[in-house]
């Protein structure tokens, strides 16, 4: 069983090894270290990029921001930064930052230049989804950098790699987003945006250093311990300096997002009422105090079923938050109108469809119906032949079912009734023996004679 087990761990081990095909440190350290500076070829790169991200946000176009996101040569700093700090090296992690600076800069001067003489000044949805970071955009950044470094390390790069994390991570719309938000004015898209853009160069860093230190790659020496011990200080103080805000804030993140899908899943569950409609819901998160906004149309909610409702949100995890109810006149309430006109035509057509499955129902009950009176009809001129074979005085004779309206009844009773004129007057012992007959003739419950 040992055996066993120690060959499958083995078997694990040089399947997952990174050992295998992997380039030298030396020529890792070389490579990143050179995409570490924004001059000449870099610059212009980095420009031409921010310009085909710029104008993909603001024509909403997936294809064209992608493509400048494959362009962009912006991880080299980034991963510089966190090369530096895996191998003790200050000297590359301030030479990293200083050309992220310079980038970063000049991405923001790109973008803010071109959307301020842009005509297209409305924010479409590419723009809008690089202004509220998630946990999901800080777990693809993490995971992309551990992809990038991993397939740097590699004597035989692979090609699809670098290109897919470049796209995976998205640094340049969050930093084309910023400069939107700068030229028209709206700093919450500006620090959206380069808060999103500082979580996906912190996971990148980060994975960087993650991975240079799991491989060993060798620490740079310095000429006394005592230098190396003060730059290993330094560089430990910074990390903490820069991770310590990183973490709080991806924290938030984390509870923004879960706050975010606990509405989601109350509004759903919850908020569904027969006459009236939930057309919005607006979730703001905050660390005091969230705010829940839901806004109705149709028959006003009662306060009563309003604080039901708040009692109901502390089994979604919302029991902190603050209910608001917008339902009524909006005069002075922002509601979107798009949200309005898809919800009153979904009501038309689900309206519509109740309709037309009413009046099936309907019809299929006229039918059934109409099948039972055929089945029922009364043979008014067989039943009067057969009369007359034993009663030859009969001298006319009707018949028919009809309807007894009864108060203390839910449903009438069907009954049947007869009309016959005779020649002479008949005994109570022939009536009643005619009454036997019609019942076991005409198979009825119920018989109404009337004779003459």
């Amino acid at each position: 069983m040992a055996l066993s087990l120690s060959r499958i761990s083995r078997l694990i081990q040089q399947r997952f090894s990174l050992e295998e095909d992997q380039v030298d440190a030396s020529k890792v350290i070389e490579s990143i270290s050179k995409g570490v500076e924004f001059k000449g070829i870099n610059l212009w790169t980095l420009i031409f990029a921010i310009l085909i991200a710029s104008i993909g946000l603001n024509v909403n176009s997936t294809s064209v921001i992608i493509g400048a996101m494959l362009i962009s040569p912006l991880m080299g700093p980034i991963m510089g930064v966190g090369l530096g700090v895996g191998i003790n090296d200050l000297a590359l992690i301030g030479r990293a930052l200083k050309n992220l600076f310079v980038a970063v800069g000049i991405s923001l001067l790109t973008s803010t230049l071109y959307f301020y003489i842009t005509p297209l000044q409305s924010a479409q949805s590419e723009l809008l989804a690089r202004t509220s970071p998630t946990i999901w955009d800080v777990f693809i950044a993490f995971i992309g950098g551990l992809a990038g470094i991993v397939a740097s390390s590699r004597r035989e790069k692979v090609s699809n790699v670098i290109p897919g994390v470049a796209i995976a991570t998205a640094l340049m719309p969050p930093i084309c987003t910023a400069g939107y938000g700068i030229a028209t004015g709206h700093l919450y898209y500006f620090a959206g945006a380069f808060y999103l853009f500082l979580i996906n160069s912190v996971c990148i860093s980060l994975s960087t250093f993650l991975i240079v230190r799991f491989l060993g790659y060798h620490q740079k020496e310095y000429p006394s311990a005592d230098i190396e011990r003060r730059v290993s200080q330094t560089i430990w103080i910074s990390v903490f300096i820069v991770l310590g805000p990183s973490t709080y804030l991806g924290y938030q993140i984390v509870r923004k997002s879960i706050f975010e899908q606990a509405a989601k899943n109350f509004v759903t569950q919850e908020c569904n009422f027969q006459y009236r409609q939930v057309i919005a819901y607006n979730a703001r998160f905050n660390r005091q105090q969230s705010l829940l906004e839901l806004t109705m149309v149709g028959e006003p909610l009662p306060a009563d079923s309003i604080q039901f409702l708040r009692q109901k949100m502390s089994a979604y995890g919302l029991s902190t938050a603050r209910l608001v109810v917008k339902q009524g006149s909006f005069k002075d309430t922002e509601v979107d109108v798009n949200a309005i006109t898809s919800t009153v035509t979904d009501q038309v057509i689900k309206y519509s469809q109740n309709s037309i499955t009413l009046k099936d129902q309907t019809i299929d009950s006229l039918q059934r119906a109409l099948k039972s009176l055929q089945i029922n009809q009364i043979p008014v001129a067989d039943l009067h032949q057969e009369l007359r074979s034993f009663m030859p005085d009969v001298q006319s004779f009707t018949a028919a079912t009809t309807l007894l309206m009864d108060p203390r009844k839910a449903k009438p009773d069907t009954i049947l009734v007869v009309y016959a004129r005779m020649q002479r007057r008949h005994s109570s012992t022939e009536r009643k023996r005619l009454e036997k007959w019609l019942l076991a003739r005409t198979k009825s419950k119920t018989i109404k004679l009337i004779v003459e």
